[in-house]
Parts: structure tokens; C-alpha cells; sequence
């Protein structure tokens, strides 16, 4: 399925963390929630009040940090999805 986001909307998906910590695996329940996700669709950009458009600072592919509580959960293909606006989003992550 196309997913286009509106916007200043990103949809990320989390990278998911180690299973195993200290030998001993951690049930999903105990798990916390990633903070790190990689971009997978950006949207236009945030209409600015003149008509015209600012251009994202991130791209598809890029590797972001956000908030514990930033963005609305959304299936998309299957899987779990974050969608939240571009100003959510706290840093890009470099290698």
C-alpha cells in the first residue's frame, strides 16, 4: 500500500531493541518502547502562512530520535508505524 503523508507529517518506524541483556531475554511486555526509528515517508513540507511551502529536514531513510510519548501508532502493510509531525521529531541520528 502507498502511504504518503501530509504535510509536516513523518512516518517512522522504530528500530526495535536487543532482545537479550545481560544473557537473559526480556519478555516483550518489559520491554520500553524504542526512541529510535528510521523515516520511511516524508510529506511535502509545512504550508507556511504566505502560501508557500518550508522544505522537510528529514529524508527517507534517515535514522531519528523522538519523544517517549511523540506521534499517533498507525498500521501500515501490516506492521506498527509511528506518524507524527516533523517538529516531534528531537535529532537525526549520524553514523
Amino acid at each position: 500500500m502507498a502511504f504518503r503523508p501530509l504535510y509536516d507529517r513523518v512516518l517512522i518506524k522504530r528500530i526495535s531493541a536487543d532482545e537479550k541483556v545481560g544473557g537473559l531475554f526480556i519478555p516483550e511486555s518489559a520491554k520500553e518502547k524504542p526512541l529510535q526509528g528510521e523515516v520511511v515517508a516524508v510529506g511535502p513540507g509545512a504550508r507556511l502562512t504566505d502560501g508557500n511551502t518550508r522544505t522537510p529536514a528529514v529524508k527517507t531513510g534517515d535514522l531519528v530520535l523522538f519523544g517517549k510519548y511523540s506521534g499517533d501508532e498507525v498500521q501500515v502493510d501490516g506492521s506498527k508505524h509511528l506518524i507524527m509531525r516533523e517538529s516531534e521529531i528531537l535529532a537525526l541520528i549520524e553514523n
